[in-house]
C-alpha cells in the first residue's frame, strides 16, 4: 500500500463543506456573554483616569439605556485584586501586560475589558468609557529608533541582537576588486486570515480555565494563562476549534484574547465570547516586522563572492513578542545559499510605538532573503556578469559551509534546479525577445500611445525547516498514538489543521507506516487536556519534524504487537485490527509515544550563534514574468513558476496549494499590500482601503517539484509552508528592473512607488 506522495482528500473536508465544521464562533453557551477590548487612543503615555460616561439623554426623555453595574468590567487592577497571577502575557521577554497598568505604548493597547449578554449594547458602552492621559513622546520608525531619537525601551530601544561571523571580513576588503553596497527595505504586511481572532472562556476558582479558540499552538496559550492565573498546569485547558487560516497571526496573539476572555469569566461567573471583526483584528494585532537591510559585499574580478557584511535591522513594536524568533530566522537566511569563505551578520530588533509585529509566514526570511537576492543581481550588473553566471558562480555545494559554518551534508543541485526552472518559462528566449521589444517601444515617438514593457527575473534561496539552532532541543516534542479495539489509529499531537493540511498528511504518514487504509487514522482535536505538547504549528515543521514522530508513534504500536506475539512482521490489515482488540483485551490501553531527537551530527552553539541552523533545507528558483505599464506606472505578473526541492512530496495537491497560497501572499507583499502608518496606528484597516491582490490580480502560477528524500523526515519529506514566501518579491523586482532598466529597493512597489522612482530616475 502506497498512500505517500498521492492526492487523498482532505480529512477535514468533509465537514468544512457541508458547514458541520464548527469555528468558535458556531459555539454557545448557556448564560453566555460577550466581551470586548477598549484600547488606547494615544502611542504612549501614562493613564491618569477611566471614567465610564453615560450618553446624552434620549430625545423624550428617558433615561440612557446603559447601566454600569450590569456590565462586568476588568481593568489590570482586578488581576491584582482578584489575587490571580501576573499581568503579562508570558512569551519570551514576558514585557506586555494583557491590560495596561499606569503605561501606554502603543495604539490600541487593551486597557479595560467590558461583557455583556447583549453585544450590541456592549458596543455603545465601549463608546462611553473615556480614558485621560498624559502623552509622552514617542517613536514611529525603525530609523528614529535605531538612532535613539528617543528611549522607549531599555537602554537602547534593542529587543534582541545577534553577530554571525565566519572567516575575517576585515582582512578582505583591500583584495577585493570590486566592494558593492545597497541597502533594502521591507513594509509591515497584514496576514488577512479568513477568519479573525476569537476565544470563548469559562473559568472560576473551583474548575480552573478552559479556553476554546482559533489558534496555532494551544501549548503556547496554556502557558501564558498558567502565569496570568498562577493556577496548577491541570487547571488550564485550551481547546483548537476549526481555525480559518493563521499564517502566523494566530501563533502568539491568540494568548492576548484567550487571557481577555478568560479575565472576563473569571469575574462574571460566566462563559464569555470574544470575537473580534476585521477592523480591530487589522488594527491591532500582529504584522509582518518591516525590515531594512544594509548590504557591502567584496567580489573578484572573476564573480567570486570574497566577503558579505550584513546589517539586518527590523521593527519589533512596542513589546517584544516573538521578534527575537523573527530576527533569529531572517538573520541565518541573510546570507542566502551561496559559498563565502568570510561572513559577518549584524542584527537587531528595535521597539517602535506601534502595535508589537509578530510571526507571519516565513518569519524574517523573505525580508532578508528580498534583499539579498536584489543585491546580487545589483552585484552582477556591477562586474559585468549575467544575473544567472554570477550566482552559478557562487552556488553552495555538498561539503561547504553556510553562513553559520554549517556544513551542507545533503546533496544540493542548484544548477540543475536552474537548468529546468529556465527550461519551463524559456527564460532566455524571453528574456532576449523583451529586450528588443522593450528597445523597440522606447525608440518610438513619445507622442504615440505608450506600450507596456515586459520583463523576467528570477531568485534563488533556501528555507530552513524546523526551529533554529537548539529550538527543537529546547521543545522536546511529544506525539503519540492510541489504537482503538476497533484497529483505529489516533494520532495525538497538538499540531493544529489551519487550512494547510495537517490532518491529512499526519494519516497519510501514519497509514503508510503501518500499511492500512487512510480512513483508519484520526487525528485528534488538538486539546491540552487529552494530547501531549508537540510544538507549535509553525516554522516548516509540522511535517518534517512533527510528522516524523507521527511516523515514530505509530511504528512503535506495530513493535509493541509484534513484541507480544499478537502480530507477525508481515501482517494484513486484518490481522493489524484483531492484535489490537486482542491486546486492548489482554493488557488494557494501547499506546505509543515517541519523543523529538536531534538527527545525528547536528550540533548548534548557541553562544558563538555557529553551527547546524537547521537539520535540512527546502531549495528554490522562482521565476516572474511582468508587464509594466508607463501610462499607469502599474505593474503586473503575467505568469510565474515556482521550481522547489523539498525532499519527498506527502501530497502533490495540498503541496501545490501551500506554493501556490504563498506566492499569492507574496505578489501581495510585492506590488499591492501597504500598511498606512499614522502616528502609530494603521490608517487602512479595512478591507476597501488595504488592498490585497484578488485572482484578477494573480497570474497563473505554476508549481514543480524537484524530490531528494531526507533521511531523517517521514518518508523522507522536508518543510514547505514557509518557502513560497521567500522567493517571489525579489524575483518579481527583478523582473521590473529588466523591463524598466530602473532598480527598485523596496516594497511595497506600489504605482506610487513606481511612479515616485521613475520620475526621479528619468
Amino acid at each position: 500500500m502506497t498512500l505517500v506522495g498521492k492526492s487523498i482528500p482532505r480529512k477535514e473536508g468533509r465537514k468544512k463543506v457541508t458547514g458541520a465544521a464548527l469555528y468558535v464562533d458556531d459555539l454557545k453557551f448557556d448564560g453566555m456573554l460577550h466581551g470586548v477590548t477598549v484600547r488606547s487612543s494615544i502611542a504612549r503615555g501614562r493613564i491618569k483616569s477611566i471614567s465610564f460616561d453615560q450618553p446624552p439623554a434620549i430625545a423624550d426623555g428617558s433615561e440612557p439605556n446603559i447601566r454600569w453595574d450590569e456590565f462586568t468590567i476588568v481593568t489590570a487592577k482586578d488581576i491584582r485584586e482578584l489575587k490571580l497571577g501576573e499581568n503579562f502575557v508570558a512569551l519570551i521577554l514576558n514585557d506586555q501586560p494583557y491590560l495596561a497598568d499606569e503605561i501606554v505604548n502603543h495604539p490600541e493597547e487593551p486597557i479595560v475589558l467590558l461583557a455583556h449578554h447583549d453585544k450590541y449594547l456592549l458596543e455603545e458602552a465601549r463608546r462611553h468609557v473615556s480614558i485621560d492621559y498624559e502623552e509622552l513622546p514617542a517613536i514611529f520608525s525603525l530609523e528614529d529608533s535605531l538612532a535613539q531619537k528617543e528611549i522607549i525601551w531599555g537602554d537602547d530601544n534593542v529587543f534582541k541582537k545577534f553577530l554571525v561571523d565566519k572567516g575575517n571580513v576585515d582582512e578582505v576588503w583591500a583584495k577585493a576588486d570590486f566592494i558593492i553596497e545597497g541597502e533594502y527595505e521591507t513594509g509591515a504586511q497584514e496576514q488577512l486570515y479568513i477568519e479573525p481572532n476569537g476565544a470563548i472562556a469559562i473559568a472560576n476558582a473551583n474548575d480552573g480555565v478552559t479556553v476554546w479558540g482559533s489558534m496555532q499552538c494551544p501549548y503556547y496559550i496554556h502557558k501564558a494563562l498558567l502565569k496570568l492565573f498562577g493556577l496548577p498546569e491541570e487547571k488550564i485547558r485550551v481547546i483548537q476549534t476549526e481555525t480559518g487560516g493563521g499564517f502566523g497571526g494566530k501563533e502568539e496573539y491568540p494568548s492576548m484574547i484567550s487571557g481577555h476572555a478568560a479575565l472576563l469569566a473569571w469575574k462574571s461567573g460566566k462563559p464569555v465570547k470574544m470575537i473580534y471583526d476585521r477592523a480591530e483584528d487589522m488594527i491591532a494585532t500582529t504584522k509582518r516586522h518591516p525590515s531594512r537591510t544594509h548590504h557591502k559585499t567584496a567580489v573578484t574580478k572573476d564573480g567570486k563572492l570574497l566577503a558579505q557584511e550584513i546589517d539586518f535591522a527590523i521593527d519589533g513594536g512596542a513589546y517584544c513578542t516573538l521578534s527575537p524568533v523573527v530576527l533569529s530566522r531572517g538573520t541565518i537566511h541573510a546570507a542566502g545559499p551561496y559559498f563565502c569563505p568570510n561572513v559577518r551578520i549584524k542584527s537587531r530588533a528595535v521597539a517602535t510605538n506601534v502595535p508589537p509585529h509578530g510571526a507571519f509566514r516565513g518569519f524574517g526570511a523573505p525580508q532578508s532573503i528580498f534583499a539579498l537576492e536584489r543585491h546580487m543581481d545589483k552585484i552582477a550588473r556591477v562586474i559585468g556578469l549575467t544575473a544567472e553566471e554570477f550566482r552559478r558562480r557562487n552556488f553552495i555545494k555538498q561539503g561547504e559551509t553556510t553562513a553559520t559554518s554549517q556544513t551542507i551534508r545533503e546533496k544540493v543541485d542548484f544548477d540543475g534546479l536552474l537548468n529546468r526552472a529556465f527550461e519551463l518559462t524559456d527564460y532566455h528566449a524571453k528574456r532576449e525577445r523583451f529586450a528588443k521589444e522593450n528597445a523597440s517601444s522606447r525608440s518610438r515617438d513619445v507622442r504615440a500611445r505608450m506600450p507596456t514593457l515586459r520583463g523576467i527575473g528570477f531568485a534563488t534561496f533556501m528555507h530552513g525547516a524546523g526551529f533554529t539552532g537548539s529550538g527543537e532541543v529546547y521543545l522536546q516534542s511529544v506525539v503519540g498514538a492510541e489504537a482503538t479495539p476497533e484497529g483505529r489509529v489516533k494520532i495525538l499531537a497538538a499540531s493544529t489543521e489551519i487550512g494547510q493540511g495537517t490532518n491529512t498528511i499526519f494519516a497519510q504518514i501514519a497509514a503508510e507506516a503501518l500499511g492500512i487504509d487512510y480512513d483508519l487514522i484520526e487525528v485528534v482535536q488538538p486539546d491540552t487536556a487529552n494530547v501531549p505538547n508537540s510544538g507549535p504549528t509553525v516554522a516548516s515543521r509540522t511535517c518534517m519534524i512533527v510528522g516524523k514522530l507521527v511516523e515514530s508513534a505509530v511504528f512503535g504500536l506495530k513493535q509493541t504487537l509484534i513484541g507480544s506475539s499478537l502480530l507477525q512482521d508481515r501482517f494484513t490489515q486484518a490481522k493489524f485490527q484483531n492484535a489490537c482488540a486482542d491486546y486492548i483485551t489482554k493488557f488494557g490501553p494501547l499506546k505509543s509515544f515517541s519523543q523529538y531527537q536531534t538527527p545525528p551530527n547536528v550540533h548548534w552553539d548557541d553562544e558563538k550563534y555557529q553551527g547546524d541552523a537547521y537539520g535540512a533545507f527546502a531549495w528554490a528558483v522562482y521565476v516572474a514574468e511582468v508587464s509594466y505599464d508607463p501610462r499607469t506606472y502599474e505593474a503586473h505578473v503575467d505568469d510565474f513558476v515556482a521550481l522547489q526541492e523539498v525532499g519527498r512530496v506527502i501530497n502533490p495537491v495540498l503541496a501545490a496549494g501551500q506554493i501556490e497560497g504563498g506566492v499569492a501572499q507574496a505578489i501581495g507583499m510585492t506590488l499591492y499590500e501597504n500598511v498606512v502608518w499614522q502616528n502609530g496606528r494603521m490608517a487602512n484597516g479595512q478591507m476597501t482601503n488595504y488592498i490585497m491582490p484578488t485572482a484578477a490580480d494573480l497570474p497563473p502560477i505554476r508549481v514543480y517539484f524537484e524530490e531528494n528524500p531526507y533521511a531523517f523526515g517521514p518518508a523522507g519529506a522536508k518543510g514547505i509552508g514557509e518557502l513560497p514566501m521567500d522567493g517571489p518579491a525579489p524575483a518579481i523586482l527583478n523582473a521590473i528592473e529588466n523591463a524598466t532598466g530602473i532598480s527598485f529597493d523596496r516594497v511595497p512597489l506600489t504605482p506610487e512607488a513606481l511612479m515616485k522612482k521613475v520620475l526621479t530616475t528619468a
